[in-house]
């Protein structure tokens, strides 16, 4: 084989790497060719056309030459007509010769020249092959008719003072202007509107109409009236406006001729520009025109991108953005590349939006209408994604296209982008605040199992209200839940606030407790002044500095606070401290005996993960004082803090020593080993040992490894969590984690099963009859439809079929849009949510922005929609500390040192607190956890107004035949293969009460009626529940399932819940209180002694952790 190397010519020798770098100037004998390109533009024509007509510049400058050319001749004849003298007779000669002196005659006749020249000189340049169409153009004609006259007296002295209609030349000036403003735009690379353009050529115009017929008018009258310049301006501007009055007029024919000509054309003309000029400027009104550039440096704007706008999402962010009183002076500049919408259109022209409120149609991906927007000068720019679209990865792909375009066209405008999918959003990590759909989602979707209705806490505090709503009502509950509703997350430098100054130096929990007893504030969070990190609740052994930003829940800011002086705030200290309500009995009562009390009451035990404990005080201080709390301590004291380690196992302090070695066999605790997408936060959560084959994870096919077919055969000693869902998509990697995370213990971890379909058998294999919780998320694939609002259809359908079947489940939904949550749980018949329905409505006209707060099923966090968090992204803007706060709240990020939320229930055993400031300062003083609200619960019936009646089945047989129901009920639970023959026992038991109530119907007035008539309906209400009931059971049968503990009389129609944010120190706790509060970051206690150290003082401990009430 040849070598391949051998056939390359090796360099000359005369190539040294001097000649390389300068060239050999001295080898003669080179057979290269030297090719010049582009030959054709070194010629002469070329050059020429070079210069006229391709270079911009050059180009403008012409075109600017011709035009004062032409006003130069249009001026000169105006001079010429001013300076000749009317002669006497009507003699035609007069309209064929006119006077023209010779400086004159000179002047006009160095214009044409050069015009006709310039004219030539440019057809030739242009000339595409067809000399007639140069000729015949009607700028060229005109050129000829006003040039060559003069040039031709030049050599014909008696045509000196031939009449030319010079006047004509305002036509090709107008001709030349419209030729210079495209030039213009070429050259400086900016485009004008094409209203402008139009407005221009339109005035032009018609100047020219009227110069034409003036010169026209004088000139033919030198044989009638002598008219002068200005009688033919009067008599043009008086016959063009359609007056007419009469007193000027033409006399001779070829006058009254003329005249008739211009007042045709004027009719062919000036309606095709009106007409250009009206289909202008509705295309304008329907693009949105332009946003001024001087409005864009003197006034401050934001930029709201989308790519379909909906008049919900117009107002939400309207609503929100317009709420902060140093953001009324802002113009929002929308940039929407579709047509404006009817309901938009309505909405902006109200005086309220329509001089703050600018539309623009264009794309955010072209610079000429980012250059419209003005972004480069915008103060931010909001990027939103679509997800009413199918395809939401599609939706994404748009979004982070946005967000190059314009990080690309205008580097330095902050950037606040809504993504859908997590995967995505590490393409958009250069913007300044982001906020992803799914993560939100699923994390919120999670904590509602763990703790209820976080959806409604976190929805609550991410909008913007003076907390108004409620206040007209005649419901307690509407009232403290509209009141509760105003709070809002506020931050202040400590050493400027009046609220925590006096904290300098002192513990975190110190500070956080008095603040809310002294002033009614929750302080949440700190930050250093040095550090970018928000540590939520740092614990008793931060100590505050006065540079550190303080992150606060209050009504309203301490800015916008008034406060009373020392003399009115120490009498009503006194007042409203030490006394409480009516009962008039002390409330902070820790002073006395303050030592002993401490010693009783500070815990050195090993602190449970699943909820703070609260010691009873001792027998014999009950029978002396009532009980007492431990005062909260200004420095941490390490010997009353609890240490207890959660990475060790000692932490399960309930559970016996097999459970404890089979559980540590079972699980560890550590960060994923895999990330399912990147940006990811890592967690801390409990593993599993080793990896769980593929195969074990369908719940309803056996394998190799277990022959369980069904939730029941597990065995799982907590009860599940479903989550039916569309796909098992990214986003549900932040459903799990919150779920797993370090600080639950494993005795309280829920199984967690996926439910990709959801008929009736899937439904019962996967253990639905006696799971937790099941959440049901929106489907993808429904969020499109025809008409908005029916996306949430066939969501809303399937729960409320659940919720038929399986009155006793917790069931938590998604929605898509918010207007669609009263329909969750729909009972037609229902009184009280006929009253809700009316009072949201009168909310609603009041201006409130969560008017849908009051719906049952959102107050309780049965059902929240994620376009409710849209308003997160909105109050960054104002608030850019607000979306690092939700991340932390709900875990979606771990900070060291920061604390996490959670949730205690109240028992009967620790109602002895009474009121929420001392359970604040219990919390405060023994585990360090500072509450943020209460989840309360109370029975509707209760809550009802008098119109309201509601008797139910239950009552009026308890009343009337108490020992026949008590048997009745205990049969009927009892029953698990005999309920096809109870039916008929129900179906006689039915009409004998309906007898009854048939026999007593006239003796009872209107009321009873009324109260007959709803037990009635109570009575077909519960014959419908046992006919679903006996459908489920025998389904469950025919599948070979278990009907114990399905109870399908459990019904929570009976009760309402909300939540209390950052209730008032004087408000009573109830039982069966659910109180959120936010705990320190357990690994931020761990203490530097030996593992074995640790591992004994838990055993020591644990028998007194035990006795305590576990709240």
């Amino acid at each position: 084989m040849v070598d391949l190397e051998s056939e390359v010519p090796p360099l000359p020798p005369r190539y040294r790497f001097r000649d390389l770098l300068l060239g050999d100037q001295g080898w003669q004998n080179d057979d290269r060719v030297q090719v010049e390109f582009y030959m054709n533009e070194n010629t002469f024509k070329e050059r020429l056309k070079l210069f006229f007509i391709k270079n911009q510049r050059s180009s403008l400058r012409i075109r600017l030459f011709n035009f004062s050319l032409k006003l130069l001749s249009c001026l000169l004849y105006i001079i010429r007509v001013l300076l000749e003298n009317p002669s006497q007779g009507n003699e035609w000669s007069h309209i064929f010769w006119v006077n023209r002196s010779l400086p004159l005659w000179g002047l006009q006749v160095s214009v044409a020249l050069i015009s006709l020249f310039e004219t030539i000189l440019l057809g030739y340049l242009s000339y595409k092959g067809n000399i007639w169409e140069q000729i015949l153009r009607i700028p060229f004609v005109l050129e000829i008719i006003n040039a060559v006259p003069f040039i031709i007296s030049i050599f014909w002295p008696s045509l000196r003072n031939l009449f030319v209609p010079v006047f004509l030349n305002c036509w090709l000036a107008k001709h030349a202007l419209e030729n210079m403003i495209n030039d213009l735009h070429r050259a400086i690379q900016r485009t004008q509107s094409a209203m402008f353009n139009q407005v221009l050529i339109l005035i032009s115009t018609l100047l020219c109409l009227i110069f034409t017929c003036i010169c026209g008018i004088q000139h033919l009258e030198r044989i009638g009236k002598k008219l002068n310049l200005f009688d033919s301006l009067y008599f043009c501007i008086v016959t063009f406006s359609t007056v007419g009055f009469g007193d000027v007029t033409p006399e001779t024919w070829s006058s009254k001729l003329f005249v008739v000509a211009m007042i045709c054309v004027a009719l062919v003309v000036l309606p095709i520009q009106f007409e250009q000029l009206a289909y202008l400027w509705m295309e304008r009104q329907k693009s949105g025109g332009n946003y001024s550039r001087h409005r864009a440096q003197t006034e401050k704007h934001v930029v709201l991108c989308v790519s379909s706008l909906k008049i919900d999402l117009l107002m939400d962010f309207l609503n929100e953005f317009y709420a902060h009183p140093r953001l009324q002076d802002y113009y929002v500049v929308i940039l929407c590349p579709t047509e404006m919408d009817v309901q938009v259109r309505r909405v902006l022209q109200i005086p309220m939006w329509s001089q703050r409120v600018i539309y623009l149609q264009g794309s955010a991906l072209k610079d000429q209408d980012l250059l419209r927007a003005k972004m480069d000068d915008a103060e931010a720019c909001f990027i939103l994604s679509s997800r009413c679209e199918v395809d939401r990865t599609s939706s994404d792909h748009q979004t982070i296209l946005r967000a190059w375009a314009v990080k690309d066209f205008a580097p330095n405008c902050p950037l606040y982008v809504q993504i859908l999918k997590p995967e995505n959003k590490f393409h958009i990590k250069f913007a300044d605040h982001v906020v992803c759909e799914e993560e939100f989602k699923y994390a919120m979707l999670a904590l509602n199992c763990i703790c209820p209705a976080t959806s409604t806490l976190i929805t609550l505090l991410v909008h913007t209200s003076r907390g108004q709503e409620g206040q007209q009502s005649p419901e307690q509950w509407q009232k403290m839940y509209g009141r509760c509703s105003g709070n809002e997350v506020y931050h202040i430098v400590l050493e400027e606030s009046t609220f925590f100054a006096e904290y300098e130096g002192k513990s975190f929990t110190y500070a956080s407790f008095h603040a809310h007893k002294k002033f009614g504030v929750c302080l949440i969070g700190v930050r250093r002044e040095d550090n970018k990190n928000i540590l939520l609740n740092p614990g008793p052994r931060y100590i505050m500095n006065a540079t550190d930003i303080c992150f606060y829940i209050n009504i309203t800011k301490e800015e916008n606070s008034a406060f009373k002086n020392q003399d009115q705030q120490r009498k009503s200290n006194v007042s409203r401290t030490f006394y409480h309500g009516p009962s008039r009995l002390p409330v902070h009562s820790i002073i006395a005996s303050m030592g002993t009390v401490a010693i009783d009451l500070q815990d050195t035990s090993c602190r449970s993960a699943s909820g703070p404990t609260l010691s009873l005080p001792s027998e014999g201080g009950k029978e002396m004082r009532r009980p007492s709390i431990a005062p909260v301590l200004e420095v941490a004291d390490t010997s009353s803090i609890q240490t207890c380690d959660l990475l060790s196992d000692q932490s399960e302090d309930e559970t016996t020593p097999d459970e404890e070695i089979s559980s540590n066999l079972e699980y560890a605790k550590g960060y994923p080993p895999y990330s399912p997408y990147i940006g990811s936060s890592p967690t801390f959560c409990h593993l599993l040992h080793e990896k769980v084959p593929f195969c074990c994870l369908r719940l309803d096919k056996s394998c190799q490894h277990n022959y369980y077919e069904d939730a029941k055969a597990y065995g799982f000693k907590n009860k599940l969590i479903i989550v039916a869902a569309e796909t098992a998509g990214n986003g549900l990697y932040n459903f799990i984690v919150p779920l797993r995370a370090y600080y639950r213990p494993k005795k309280e971890l829920n199984p967690i099963v996926l439910l990709l379909d959801n008929p009736l058998d899937d439904l019962l294999r996967c253990g639905v009859t006696f799971a937790a919780n099941m959440v049901v998320v929106d489907k993808e694939s429904t969020m499109s439809a025809e008409e908005d609002y029916m996306a949430d259809a066939k969501t809303i359908v399937n729960v409320q079929t659940l919720f038929r079947l399986f009155s006793s489940l917790s069931i938590i939904t998604e929605l898509t849009h918010p207007a669609n949550m009263r329909f969750m749980q729909f009972r037609a018949k229902d009184c009280y949510s006929l009253a809700l329905s009316k009072l949201e409505k009168k909310e609603r006209e009041r201006g409130s922005n969560l008017a849908f707060m009051f719906r049952l099923p959102f107050a309780a966090g049965r059902v929240f929609s994620i376009s409710m968090l849209d308003t997160l992204l909105y109050q960054s803007f104002v608030k850019d500390y607000m979306i690092s706060i939700t991340r932390l709240l709900l875990g979606l990020d771990t900070i060291p040192g920061s604390g996490f939320l959670c949730s205690m229930k109240i028992t009967e055993d620790d109602l002895w607190i009474r009121t929420y400031a001392r359970l604040y300062q219990k919390l405060c003083s023994s585990t360090g956890d500072v509450p943020i609200g209460i989840y309360r619960t109370e029975s509707q019936k209760l809550a009802a107004s008098e119109s309201q009646i509601s008797i139910s089945v239950e009552e009026w047989e308890d009343t009337k035949d108490t020992k026949e129901q008590g048997h009745h009920r205990s049969n009927h639970r009892n029953s698990t293969s005999s309920d096809q023959s109870d039916h008929p026992l129900l179906r006689r038991k039915s009409m004998q009460w309906a007898r009854r109530l048939s026999r007593k119907g006239p003796k009872h007035s209107g009321k009873t009626a009324e109260k007959i008539t709803q037990q009635r309906l109570n009575l077909y209400r519960r014959s419908e529940r046992q006919e679903l009931a006996e459908l489920v059971k025998n389904r469950m049968k025919h599948l070979g399932l278990s009907t114990v503990g399905y109870d399908e009389m459990n019904d929570h129609q009976s009760t309402l819940s909300y939540i209390l944010i950052n209730p008032s120190p004087d408000t009573r706790i109830e039982l069966n209180d659910v109180v959120y509060l936010i705990r320190p970051d357990p690994l931020a206690y761990l203490p530097n002694s030996e593992p074995s150290r640790k591992n004994s003082f838990c055993n020591a401990t644990g028998q007194d952790a035990r006795e305590e009430t576990q709240l």
